[in-house]
C-alpha cells in the first residue's frame, strides 16, 4: 500500500511539473511573439548583394573615366560620407546625402530621375588626408589575445559598397564607382569645402 501511495505521489508530482513546464514554455513563446519584428530581412540583403555583385564589377572605373563621365548629361557625383567630412572637403560639383539619411523619399527628392548616372566615391578612394578622407579598415593587432588575426590582411570597410548596394536597392541602377586610390594632391582633381583654400 505504501508503494502504491508513493508511486501515485511521484506520478502526481511528475504530471504537475510537466503541466507547469508546458504552461511556462507556452507563455514564454507567446511573449516572444507579441512584439513586432524589426524591419530587417537578412535574406533580402543577401539576395540584393548577389544581384549587385554581378552589376558592380562592370561599373568600377578609373579616375580619368570617372571625371570624363562626370561631365556627361543626366549625371551626378554623389558623396554619401558624413555631413562633417563632406562640408570640409569633397569633389567639386558633388551633391551630398549622408548614408544614414538614405530613404526612398530622400533619394527620389535628390535624384528624381532613376535613370540618372550616379558616380560614387568614399574616403577609401583618397590618400594623403586622413582627416578629411579617413580610411575605413580593420587592421588586426598583434597581441596575444588576437594572435589568430595577426596574420590576416586588413579588412576594407569602405562606404562605397554599402552605398552602391543601397542606391541600387532603391531602384537606381545606373551607378558607377571610383575604383582608384588617388592622392589628394593629384592635379586631375578639384575639391570644394571649408578646408579647401
Amino acid at each position: 500500500m505504501k508503494k502504491i501511495i508513493l508511486l501515485n505521489l511521484v506520478m502526481l508530482f511528475f504530471t504537475s511539473y510537466t503541466i507547469h513546464s508546458q504552461t511556462t514554455k507556452s507563455k514564454s513563446t507567446q511573449t516572444e511573439q507579441q512584439y513586432p519584428k524589426a524591419l530587417v530581412d537578412y535574406d533580402d540583403f543577401k539576395n540584393l548583394v548577389l544581384e549587385v555583385e554581378k552589376e558592380r564589377k562592370n561599373r568600377l572605373v578609373s579616375l580619368d573615366t570617372f571625371l570624363k563621365m562626370s561631365h556627361g548629361s543626366n549625371t551626378i557625383i554623389l558623396d554619401t560620407r558624413s555631413d562633417f567630412r563632406y562640408n570640409r572637403k569633397h569633389l567639386k560639383g558633388a551633391i551630398h546625402l549622408d548614408f544614414t539619411d538614405f530613404t526612398q523619399e530622400n533619394l527620389t527628392k535628390l535624384i528624381p530621375d532613376p535613370k540618372t548616372r550616379i558616380l560614387i566615391y568614399c574616403n577609401n578612394n583618397f590618400d594623403g588626408d586622413q582627416i578629411n578622407f579617413a580610411s575605413k579598415m580593420f587592421i588586426p593587432k598583434s597581441a596575444p589575445e588576437t594572435q589568430i588575426l595577426a596574420n590576416r590582411k586588413p579588412i576594407m570597410l569602405a562606404l562605397n559598397i554599402p552605398s552602391y548596394i543601397n542606391i541600387y536597392g532603391y531602384g537606381f541602377k545606373n551607378i558607377y564607382e571610383l575604383d582608384e586610390l588617388v592622392n589628394v594632391n593629384d592635379p586631375r582633381i578639384k575639391f570644394e569645402g571649408t578646408e579647401v583654400k
